[in-house]
């Protein structure tokens, strides 16, 4: 979908901090991270919500998030990941994503309050995104 942000993003056509592909699917960072190295798991192919995904893709899909939580729990030095999707409310972009955020014990998150951050730059955005990306590659 041409005016969609998440699928420009994962086809290449707009920027983002690419962190892992696959044929059907990208991982990315949030730009507005509930903390650092916050990273969305779209399908390339434009879906609105996780009802609308093809069961023939959920395996694999969802397979990327689990290889994806995996990476940012190695990559960052996490205690755990918090893995989320919003259908329709609190969606920001009308595209599938599914959250994962990095953990640690005392980091102040509590319940469903998402508090935000930004990166400094994007060259410590890169910085995370390549973390995680490393851990993705081995």
């Amino acid at each position: 979908m041409s005016d969609c942000l998440f699928c420009s993003i994962a086809s290449g056509a707009a920027p983002g901090f690419m962190v892992a592909t696959t044929p059907t699917a990208a991982a990315f960072l949030d730009v507005r991270p509930v903390f650092k190295g916050h990273v969305l798991v779209v399908p390339k192919t434009h879906v609105v919500t996780l009802g609308d995904l093809d069961p023939a893709e959920i395996p694999e899909y969802f397979g990327f998030v689990q290889r994806i939580a995996r990476a940012v729990e190695t990559g960052l030095s996490a205690g755990g990941t918090f893995v989320a999707i919003n259908n329709r409310v609190s969606q920001s972009v009308p595209h599938l994503h599914t959250h994962v955020v990095p953990r640690t014990k005392g980091d102040g998150l509590k319940g469903f309050f998402w508090p935000r951050t930004k990166y400094e730059s994007d060259e410590e955005a890169l910085s995370f995104a390549e973390k995680i990306s490393t851990v993705m590659s081995s």
